[in-house]
């Protein structure tokens, strides 16, 4: 049979309650008698009953997370930030995908509650009003990515317009006038917000007019099927942006097979900075943006006000991004800018 707080108590010599504040931390108890429990809980190998504490405490340590995907490099980041700090907090992690769907990302909310003392919420695809109907008032949350104007959440967003900006800049510096780009999903936040700043610098340079623009959705396939129409093209662009590093290693395969070289023919950048983006050939020229970090830095949002509710102002915090260059755009040595 299990051991229970009782045996502790019993063969300890204290009350259950002793036990208890022993157990939790609590300071009204004596250093003596701190040290003759946790040894007779040691030695009796006594493992608290996780639901009966969160039933005293209301809490259950754990946070929630609910992204549009669980596929990739991106959310494995991701998921590793928010886990790392996690840990070192003592919190464990549920993890549930949307699916990049409205539905399935309510079905997910619902789903945590009850379970978690707070949730983090990455839903690109979704609007205000649906945010504002599905998410509890009582259940402490951040957004991530979230589309603007969310005055009731506080949130964290990458700069995804500005780094966009800077790498389209960049390639108009190194002498490319014909930039395509491969885009991500439709209705995607973080896509729409790419290829605007993608826009915008072409624009500053009276080049948005004929820009070429193929579609993706994050994917390396995408990628790969936008790779193998811009090697068939008659004129081809100087200069290939992806919206994400999958895409633009997809598309780098693409015209490989078809003999194009990159970046003899094709400059070549993607945008993230995944692991992988260092170890194709050649290293990928692309956007860095620090995910773990991100993932960190929500959850320790998260844990503040977890901690003090409601003592922390509610607004937007803006993540930046970098370029970093490295060969697939012409330069070897890698570095950031």
């Amino acid at each position: 049979m299990a051991v229970t707080i009782k045996d502790v108590a019993r063969a300890a010599g204290v009350s259950v309650a002793s036990v208890s504040r022993a157990l939790n931390g609590r300071d009204n108890v004596t250093d003596a008698t701190r040290h003759r429990i946790l040894e007779v809980a040691t030695r009796l190998r006594y493992r608290p009953n996780d639901a009966a504490r969160s039933l005293i405490t209301k809490r259950t340590r754990t946070i929630g997370a609910v992204l549009p995907d669980l596929h990739g490099e991106f959310f494995s980041e991701l998921i590793r930030g928010i886990d790392v700090a996690a840990r070192a907090r003592g919190f464990h992690v549920l993890v549930s995908s949307s699916h990049g769907d409205s539905d399935e990302t309510s079905a997910a909310i619902r789903a945590m509650q009850g379970r978690v003392d707070g949730l983090l919420v990455m839903s690109p695809h979704v609007d205000a009003t649906f945010l504002h109907e599905s998410l509890p008032d009582a259940l402490p949350v951040v957004l991530l990515n979230a589309p603007p104007d969310r005055s009731r959440f506080p949130a964290l967003h990458l700069d995804n317009h500005g780094g966009a900006l800077a790498m389209t800049r960049h390639l108009l510096s190194r002498g490319h006038r014909r930039i395509a780009m491969i885009g991500g999903p439709a209705g995607n936040l973080d896509a729409d917000e790419r290829r605007r700043g993608w826009l915008d610098a072409l624009a500053e340079a009276s080049l948005a007019d004929d820009a070429p623009f193929f579609d993706g959705d994050f994917s390396e396939a995408s990628g790969h099927a936008a790779g193998q129409r811009i090697a068939a093209l008659a004129q081809r662009p100087d200069a290939v942006f992806a919206a994400n590093d999958m895409m633009a290693v997809g598309c780098l395969i693409a015209l490989g097979e078809r003999g194009v070289r990159v970046p003899g023919d094709v400059a070549l950048a993607g945008f993230d900075d995944v692991p992988i983006a260092r170890y194709v050939s050649p290293q990928l020229t692309t956007v860095r943006v620090r995910i773990a970090d991100l993932g960190r830095a929500a959850f320790e949002r998260l844990v503040a006000e977890l901690e003090a509710p409601g003592t922390r102002p509610v607004r937007a915090e803006v993540l930046p991004c970098e370029i970093v260059v490295r060969a697939s755009c012409g330069r070897c040595p890698e570095r950031t800018a």
